[in-house]
């Protein structure tokens, strides 16, 4: 219900027709109706059987927005589960379009590092990857500056 009467006329009055819906293997997700629902109305989706299982390292959400939004959350003692909503809440609300943008912006290549893995582990050649791109970045710094002088 939520999902058919919330989420996606909001998704729609934001995006259009111009989005992919990515649908997990969570168990909650896989109800027949509720895959039967995505495949009717909506343009570009990705159905269960087509995304590797326990992929959080594919999910925008999870591999970046989460995190963001539980180191803003955490930053004090939760003192209950309505303390704790509130928070999620006011952080959401809070959230810099930056952090959507960057989250988005990782996905292409967290995609070829999970090819390149054949679906295995990759977060660590990515976090290599970008080390060797800032060194490689300072490196050349060094160059154009040393050539000034």
């Amino acid at each position: 219900m939520l999902l058919k009467q919330e989420m996606l006329p909001d998704i729609h009055a934001i995006s259009g027709d111009f989005f992919i819906f990515q649908q997990d293997n969570a168990p909650a997700h896989m109800a027949r109706e509720t895959v039967a629902l995505l495949q009717r109305e909506v343009p570009a989706f990705i159905a269960p059987n087509l995304w590797p299982l326990n992929s959080p390292d594919l999910n925008p959400v999870d591999y970046k927005v989460w995190g963001t939004m539980q180191d803003r959350d955490y930053q004090a003692k939760v003192r209950d589960v309505d303390d704790l909503k509130q928070r999620l809440i006011d952080v959401w609300d809070s959230l810099e379009q930056s952090v959507i943008d960057d989250a988005i912006n990782q996905w292409r290549s967290r995609l070829r590092a999970c090819v390149r893995a054949k679906g295995g582990h990759f977060e660590q050649s990515l976090k290599l990857a970008f080390e060797l791109r800032h060194k490689l970045t300072f490196c050349l710094s060094l160059l154009k500056l040393n050539a000034l002088f």
